[in-house]
């Protein structure tokens, strides 16, 4: 009866320990930036939404925010432009990589900039590029 004892109270001693361990290590912070892609685009500024289906390389589901570590990060997105001027065939409307600098605490939100300055017609695909077209103080707060 007494090893019984014993061994219960060993294991609630060392649950006990488990537990406080990991209340006493908070989550560590590190630090981020956003690029996000949800904001509602003012059309007559020639501004569409983008989805974005790789993020440095790697193929995502698109969603409305990505935090990132600070530097530079590959996006590949496709063009929402449902603009009647667009006459470009759909075989043209292809996927496009750019860069963004990401830096700590900030927002970046990115759109396709449809170029409406010359008549884009067949396989042209230079008729949009992304951009990024507001960038704003915002505090990120990304777990390790």
């Amino acid at each position: 009866m007494y090893l019984h004892s014993s061994w219960r109270a060993s294991v609630v001693v060392v649950a006990a320990l488990a537990l406080h361990g990991c209340a006493s290590s908070p989550d560590e912070m590190v630090e981020c930036g956003t690029v996000s892609s949800y904001l509602p685009l003012d059309n007559s500024a020639n501004l569409y939404r983008v989805v974005v289906t790789h993020l440095d390389g790697v193929p995502v589901i698109s969603r409305p925010n990505y935090l990132l570590s600070p530097g530079q990060h590959e996006f590949t997105v496709a063009e929402l432009i449902n603009s009647p001027a667009l006459k470009v065939s759909l075989s043209a409307r292809k996927v496009k990589v750019f860069m963004v600098d990401v830096a700590v605490d900030q927002r970046y939100h990115i759109a396709a900039q449809f170029n409406t300055d010359k008549i884009y017609i067949g396989q042209n695909q230079g008729y949009w590029q992304p951009v990024i077209w507001q960038t704003e103080s915002h505090q990120c707060e990304m777990k390790q």
